[in-house]
């Protein structure tokens, strides 16, 4: 353990070094996230997932430059540079940023401007100038005169001096440490329309002239701007003010007033012009694309963590129908586990004939299969099916339900599904996987690639790496909260528990085939490859209903069974008895059982868990309907409806009213006083009431909102100009202080239209 590393995330995380060393060791230990936060609370002092996966993740940061930092140390010794005094500098860096500044002089270099120079002999030059005293530099100048080496003319070797002086200042830790600093308070991103590009790029319109301090940019912004920038319709640059930066560079380098400090002062304009400020603006570019790829990453788990934890229906009898107008609608029967029964396709929008036999089939099959629920997919003739179900008067308990189907075409198409139905088309997995996700979203919507469910912000334009790493998080997080059925549960479920994994997953689902049900936990350790650690790991997070053992249907680990064994015994009871009955538990004195090992957080985790064995932590089951509007044509400015959140960002949240397109509540809409975080006010399958603002047909774009001022009409809301400063929408960037950069252009500032945050990555319809 490197106890710098441990003293560094501790002083940035507020976390005590002990706690981290635990972290640290468990990790290295192979234990999960989910394992340490559950049921290691004594070795860590009860931090939490978000505590420990920070923890991990600075750590495997820190790793990272440590491995940076071996490889330049190499790279010194290799070219002869490395010294005692170097070698520290390398060790003591504590950013990356840093370590290359430190490199920088000593890095393999290309060809350039200098090393010609130094090829010419003008180093010397180059140093005599840097010192700065009283010499005449033209007399000095015309003694490195020497057309054999390319040296013309006075001018061509003060030239090149300057360029050996250009660089040095180019590499100077001190400078390139101040300048970084200007740059990341005071650069402003300026961006500007290509030429020509104006029809094509109407997207990116709002950012044709633009102009906001980078330190304070959101990261949707960023993301949309880079993304015009990579798509040719916008030019950006990102530079504080010029004069400020030569400013700084006068201050360290030029230190007399003489002929040799006015060669010093070129040469630092020079070397700000041509290599710098390219160089910083990189390095500035990289940090806010690192900042906004993390908001924008952060956004899509927090969506996906909702996502995953929405109530289930539970095991019902399900008819799940993927609708759809002139291919018809299919349709399918599943039992209590999610088995497929039967499939057909029905016709009900295709004429009277067609839709009376539509009616038929639907009322047989529910009868047939005693159907308790029917799921609808919210896509293509989503709300015209519902419409057509809720008519044929089925049995009142039979509840129909509108289900989000993002994701179900892939699933529909993965290898993962045409190992579940081989026999089967596409039409029919996807009816099955709409079904299902209305009995138990989180076990069918582990089977979809995360980042192909709608409920993230410019996903496509963040690292890939960083977000699946997130999202998977995000998963085995919400699996391991849940709990997994051992016998019921797919290999794709069983993939994401603590400990487990692909193979592992696969093993247990062909044990289970081959041999039956698990009847305990303790058989789980029959299964091929799957050893003490991948138990230890595993076995709290799984749970086995009918064992004779009855912990082994909820949270308590093997590993503490023994406990709950003395205190049943000490009591003069069974173990079964003892989770039935309040007043037995309310005996038991939980002192003494605390061992060195076993303290207090464990065994409140036990009791709390003999009290509601195998508690499943997401809210109950609440049908929701949607209003009658069921097209955009339907809707009129200032109807109040229904809706179902659908995805939060920065900017704002989209809500399905049922009329095929999300509407969107920009942020300034979400609520009557000032909301700087939407994800403050709303989250994912949030069941809300919205007022239509505006309708665009043309676009197909909505604008809601959620403030009671557009509930009582517009007359009532302050108008842009006289609401308060708590009152008034985030301006979608402030213009910079001070004066604007040299040699850019007066930028304006456009109308802010609480739309146009969602251009570039809001189509406006539905995905499926």
């Amino acid at each position: 353990m490197n106890t710098q590393h441990v003293t560094t995330i501790s002083t940035e995380l507020g976390i005590s070094p002990r706690q981290i060393e635990a972290v640290a060791a468990l990790l290295d230990e192979g234990a999960t996230v989910p394992f340490i936060s559950r049921y290691r609370k004594e070795a860590t002092g009860s931090l939490d997932e978000v505590q420990i996966t920070a923890v991990r993740d600075r750590l495997s940061q820190l790793a990272e430059l440590d491995s940076r930092k071996e490889a330049i140390l190499v790279s010194l010794e290799k070219h002869g540079h490395l010294n005692d005094e170097l070698k520290a500098k390398v060790l003591g860096a504590d950013t990356m940023a840093v370590l290359e500044d430190i490199y920088l002089p000593y890095r393999p270099k290309r060809r350039t401007k200098a090393t010609i120079a130094r090829e010419k002999g003008l180093e010397p030059l180059a140093l005599l100038l840097m010192a700065q005293e009283e010499a005449d530099v033209q007399t000095a100048a015309q003694g490195y005169v020497d057309a054999e080496k390319g040296v013309a003319d006075v001018e061509e070797a003060l030239e090149g001096a300057r360029h050996i002086i250009a660089e040095t200042i180019n590499e100077d830790e001190t400078a390139r440490s101040r300048l970084r600093a200007l740059f990341a308070h005071k650069a402003v991103i300026v961006s500007a329309v290509v030429p020509g590009k104006e029809t094509d790029g109407a997207k990116f319109k709002d950012y044709f002239d633009w102009r906001e301090p980078a330190a304070t940019v959101p990261s949707h912004r960023m993301l949309a701007m880079r993304r015009g920038e990579r798509e040719e319709v916008l030019s950006l640059t990102m530079l504080p003010e010029e004069t400020e930066a030569l400013e700084i560079l006068e201050s360290l380098f030029v230190k007399a007033a003489g002929p040799a400090g006015e060669q010093v002062r070129l040469a630092a304009h020079d070397s700000y012009k041509r290599l710098l400020s390219r160089s910083l603006e990189t390095e500035l570019r990289v940090s806010l694309k690192e900042r906004a790829d993390a908001e924008a990453i952060r956004v899509f788990a927090d969506n996906l963590r909702e996502l995953m934890l929405a109530p289930p229906l539970g095991a019902k009898r399900v008819m799940g129908v993927d609708p759809g107008f002139r291919t018809g609608c299919k349709v399918v029967c599943l039992d209590r586990q999610g088995k497929l029964l039967h499939h057909t396709a029905i016709f009900p929008h295709t004429g009277e004939g067609q839709a009376q036999k539509a009616a038929e089939t639907v009322r047989q099959l529910v009868d047939q299969h005693k159907i308790e629920a029917i799921a609808i997919g919210n896509g293509t003739a989503g709300r015209e099916t519902e419409t057509f179900i809720r008519g044929l008067g089925l049995p009142g308990e039979v509840v129909v339900l509108m289900v989000n189907e993002s994701g179900a075409s892939i699933y529909s198409a993965s290898e993962v599904a045409r190992e579940e139905f081989p026999d089967h088309d596409v039409t029919v997995r996807g009816s099955v996987s709409i079904g299902r996700r209305l009995m138990d979203p989180l076990a069918e919507l582990v089977k979809i690639d995360a980042k192909s469910i709608g409920v993230g912000q410019y996903q496509h334009d963040v690292d890939q790496t960083a977000l699946k790493g997130s999202l998977d998080d995000v998963v085995v997080s919400c699996v391991n909260a849940v709990g997994v059925d051992l016998n019921r549960a797919s290999a794709q479920l069983l993939t994401y528990v603590s400990g487990l994994g692909p193979q592992l997953a696969k093993n247990i689902v062909a044990h289970r085939d081959a041999n039956g049900p698990f009847p305990d936990r303790a058989h789980l350790r029959e299964v091929p490859r799957l050893g003490p650690k991948a138990f230890e790991q595993a076995a709290g997070f799984l749970r086995v209903a009918n064992s004779p053992n009855p912990l082994d249907a909820s949270a308590v680990h093997p590993e503490s069974y023994a406990i709950v064994d003395a205190m049943a015994a000490d009591l003069g009871c069974t173990v079964q008895e003892l989770m039935q009955d309040a007043g037995l538990r309310q005996r038991i004195d939980i002192k003494k059982y605390v061992t060195d090992k076993v303290g207090l957080p464990t065994l409140n985790d036990i009791m709390a868990e003999l009290a509601k064995p195998g508690r499943d932590p997401r809210k109950s089951f609440e049908a929701f309907s949607f209003g009658q509007a069921t097209e955009m044509k339907d809707l009129q400015p200032g109807m109040q409806l229904p809706g179902i959140v659908t995805n939060v960002t920065k900017f704002g949240a989209f809500v399905d009213i049922g009329v095929h397109q999300d509407g969107l509540v920009h942020v300034s809409e979400l609520a009557d006083r000032f909301v700087k975080d939407p994800a403050d006010v709303v989250k994912v399958q949030q069941k809300v009431n919205v007022t239509v603002l505006e309708v665009d047909l043309a676009r197909k774009r909505i604008s809601l909102s959620m403030r009671s001022g557009a509930r009582n009409g517009a007359a009532d809301r302050p108008s842009e100009a006289k609401r308060t400063p708590q009152q008034k929408p985030a301006s979608p960037a402030g213009k910079p202080q001070g004066k604007k950069p040299q040699g850019q252009g007066q930028a304006k500032q456009p109308f802010h239209n609480p739309l146009a945050e969602a251009l570039g990555q809001w189509s406006g319809k539905k995905n499926k």
